[in-house]
Protein backbone atom coordinates (compact mmCIF):
# COMPACT_ATOMS: atom_id res chain seq x y z
CA UNK A 1 0.00 0.00 0.00
CA UNK A 2 1.67 3.42 -1.21
CA UNK A 3 1.39 6.67 1.21
CA UNK A 4 -1.69 7.96 -0.87
CA UNK A 5 -3.25 4.79 -0.74
CA UNK A 6 -3.04 5.23 3.52
CA UNK A 7 -3.97 8.79 2.84
CA UNK A 8 -6.87 7.49 0.99
CA UNK A 9 -7.95 5.05 3.40
CA UNK A 10 -7.33 8.06 6.76
CA UNK A 11 -9.67 10.46 4.59
CA UNK A 12 -12.41 7.89 3.99
CA UNK A 13 -12.17 6.64 7.55
CA UNK A 14 -12.36 10.40 9.30
CA UNK A 15 -15.25 10.81 6.87
CA UNK A 16 -16.88 8.11 8.43
CA UNK A 17 -16.20 8.90 11.84
CA UNK A 18 -17.55 12.30 11.38
CA UNK A 19 -20.82 11.11 9.60
CA UNK A 20 -21.15 8.44 12.98
CA UNK A 21 -21.12 11.33 15.24
CA UNK A 22 -23.35 14.03 13.36
CA UNK A 23 -26.15 10.86 13.16
CA UNK A 24 -25.43 10.53 16.83
CA UNK A 25 -26.01 13.84 17.70
CA UNK A 26 -29.17 13.74 15.00
CA UNK A 27 -30.33 10.82 16.83
CA UNK A 28 -30.08 12.21 20.22
CA UNK A 29 -32.23 15.31 18.98
CA UNK A 30 -34.93 13.07 17.14
CA UNK A 31 -35.13 10.69 20.55
CA UNK A 32 -35.74 14.05 22.51
CA UNK A 33 -38.36 15.31 20.05
CA UNK A 34 -40.02 12.08 20.09
CA UNK A 35 -40.44 12.23 24.33
CA UNK A 36 -41.50 15.53 23.78
CA UNK A 37 -44.52 15.10 21.17
CA UNK A 38 -45.07 11.79 23.33
CA UNK A 39 -45.47 13.93 26.46
CA UNK A 40 -47.90 16.42 24.18
CA UNK A 41 -49.71 13.61 22.80
CA UNK A 42 -50.71 11.78 26.34
CA UNK A 43 -51.76 15.44 27.72
CA UNK A 44 -53.96 15.95 24.83
CA UNK A 45 -55.20 12.50 24.85
CA UNK A 46 -56.17 13.58 29.09
CA UNK A 47 -57.66 16.87 28.02
CA UNK A 48 -59.62 15.30 25.41
CA UNK A 49 -61.62 12.27 27.80
CA UNK A 50 -62.12 14.90 30.38
CA UNK A 51 -63.72 17.19 27.87
CA UNK A 52 -65.55 14.30 26.26
CA UNK A 53 -67.04 13.13 30.09
CA UNK A 54 -67.85 16.72 30.51
CA UNK A 55 -70.07 16.86 27.74
CA UNK A 56 -71.30 13.35 28.28
CA UNK A 57 -72.26 14.68 31.85
CA UNK A 58 -74.02 17.94 29.82
CA UNK A 59 -76.37 15.62 27.70
CA UNK A 60 -77.44 13.37 30.71
CA UNK A 61 -78.61 16.51 32.70
CA UNK A 62 -79.90 17.92 29.47
CA UNK A 63 -81.73 14.80 28.79
CA UNK A 64 -82.76 14.50 32.41
CA UNK A 65 -84.11 18.14 32.43
CA UNK A 66 -85.88 17.54 29.36
CA UNK A 67 -87.89 14.84 30.56
CA UNK A 68 -89.11 16.89 33.52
Amino acid sequence: MTDQDLKNLEQKIDALISAVEELKSENKELRSQQEKLTTEHERLLDKTHSARDRIETMITRLKTLERS
